[in-house]
């Protein structure tokens, strides 16, 4: 039988918040555990929550980034279960009426062998209150509570079942993340908690309407994880089926170090919650005028900037999306555009995308600590324009730039000086060299002239190495074909 993997997402997104989302209490990560915790967190008696206007803000935010309805009236409910690291017996969430209401999340997937622009439905997004955390590995024999996080505010963003594999889930997943962080509301720190996904997984025979049974694997704060931990749960749900067993809705762990993922509690449905209005809040209202001046204080939007740069830089699609991946990468890209002209950001991008970005990746530095600035590569870049280096010769000397890791704006001129890399540009010299390499490789040029084209890129080969990389590559084609057929 042909099997069809159904996924949704609800990821739960920490606001980057100075304080919590109903009380003054600090949201910084990493305090003595239980020094962050206010009355107001707890629930003590007297207490009443308040809430917190740039929480409401950021959602605002991302609910116009992703094309949303932001509802002019939203409520808060009391979501209740009982659980050691809620000491509430509640947690403060939306339910029927949350503030974000539908959008899209566009991000760039291969499909078939070819990339291209992909969509993902967004259901809701909602505010809430985090609950605390259990402690496990700090004691002997028990567990401790750390209520630090509780009250921290988090905006729960819930897809459409709209995805068909992990590689899409993980494709979906970096865009949201990519897109918070883009924002500012949120730090992507996806090992302290700030970035938490849930994975909601079902199977169902290709062709079939209805929705097999799902299950919620929780707490996902690695693409890496994510991708493995669905992976494992479609074979698990395939063979379980395939047995003729059935698939039981259950909330799910994953285990990283067995790759396997396991039940954490069967799954709870909304009536279970038993959710009703919160009697301490009233219902929030987000006017006209206040969109508008949350609107006017955003940045520039990627998918905004992705069209802008195909059509003002004339890229692709492709390297466009590629270049928007980040606010630090678009921001470099232009800053090298502006020193390169126009006419080079297909060769600013190609670098950017190539040389810049492997070497970033290989030593694990963000774009913005970059050793060698936008100004820098700008430099090193006209060089190849001009014709003092040739590109290979290029690579060369950026690897030299990132360990000289110099403030100098000249630092290309200075090493391609030092390190007497010039190309090999005159003429005559050229061609000395050039008569040098036909007269020490007759077999070749005979073999050109009967029609071997091949040979002809053995000639050029030799006459690099004898420049030691040095000769201009143009000419040497050039003055080597003409002297071919002379």
């Amino acid at each position: 039988m042909q099997w069809e993997v159904v996924i949704g997402m609800e990821t739960h997104v920490q606001l980057s918040t100075r304080s919590k989302i109903f009380s003054g209490a600090s949201t910084a990560f990493g305090a003595a555990p239980n020094t962050q915790a206010s009355p107001v967190d707890l629930a003590l008696p007297g207490v009443l929550p308040v809430m917190n206007r740039g929480a409401v803000e950021r959602a605002i935010q991302f609910g116009l980034a992703v094309g949303a309805r932001i509802a002019p009236l939203s409520v808060f409910a009391r979501k209740n279960y009982f659980y050691p690291d809620l000491p509430k017996g509640y947690q403060i969430s939306q339910y029927e009426r949350p503030v974000v209401e539908g959008g899209t999340v566009s991000f760039l997937f291969e499909k078939g062998g070819q990339p291209e622009m992909h969509s993902v439905q967004l259901t809701r997004a909602h505010l809430e209150e985090d609950a605390g955390k259990s402690v496990h590995d700090a004691y002997q024999d028990m567990s401790g509570i750390d209520l630090n996080r509780a009250g921290t505010p988090l905006l729960e963003i819930v897809t459409e079942p709209d995805m068909r594999s992990s590689a899409e889930a993980v494709a979906y997943a970096r865009a949201l993340h990519a897109l918070v962080v883009w924002l500012g509301i949120c730090d992507g720190n996806m090992q302290e908690g700030s970035f938490r996904c849930d994975a909601n997984v079902s199977v169902r025979p290709v062709g079939q309407k209805e929705y097999g049974t799902r299950c919620e694997i929780k707490n996902l704060n690695s693409f890496r994880f994510m991708e493995e931990a669905i992976n494992y749960e479609v074979r698990r749900q395939i063979e379980l089926i395939e047995d003729g067993g059935r698939v039981v809705q259950a909330t799910r762990l994953y285990d990283p170090d067995r790759r396997e993922t396991r039940e954490m509690r069967s799954k709870e449905d909304a009536h279970d919650y038993r959710y009703f209005p919160d009697p301490d809040l009233p219902p929030l209202v987000i006017s006209d005028e206040w969109i508008a001046r949350v609107r006017a204080t955003m940045p520039e939007l990627p998918d905004a900037i992705r069209a802008r740069f195909v059509n003002e830089y004339g890229l692709s699609d492709y390297d466009a999306s590629v270049l928007t991946q980040s606010k630090d990468m678009a921001a470099y890209f232009e800053a090298l555009v502006a020193q390169t002209g126009k006419d080079q950001a297909k060769q600013a991008a190609n670098w950017l995308m190539g040389d810049l970005a492997s070497t970033l990746n290989r030593e694990g530095v963000d774009i913005q600590n970059a050793p060698v600035s936008a100004a820098q590569l700008a430099l090193l870049l006209k060089r190849i324009a001009d014709g003092t280096i040739s590109n290979k010769i290029a690579k060369d000397v950026f690897a030299a730039m990132w360990e000289a890791k110099s403030e100098d704006a000249d630092s290309a001129d200075r090493i391609i000086e030092a390190k007497g890399l010039k190309q090999i540009s005159d003429s005559s010299e050229l061609e000395k060299i050039i008569d040098e390499v036909m007269a020490a490789n007759a077999k070749s040029v005979e073999e050109f002239r009967s029609g071997k084209e091949k040979a002809f890129n053995a000639l050029v080969g030799q006459v690099m190495k004898a420049t030691k990389g040095k000769g201009n590559p143009a000419q040497v084609n050039d003055l080597l074909r003409k002297k071919l057929s002379g």
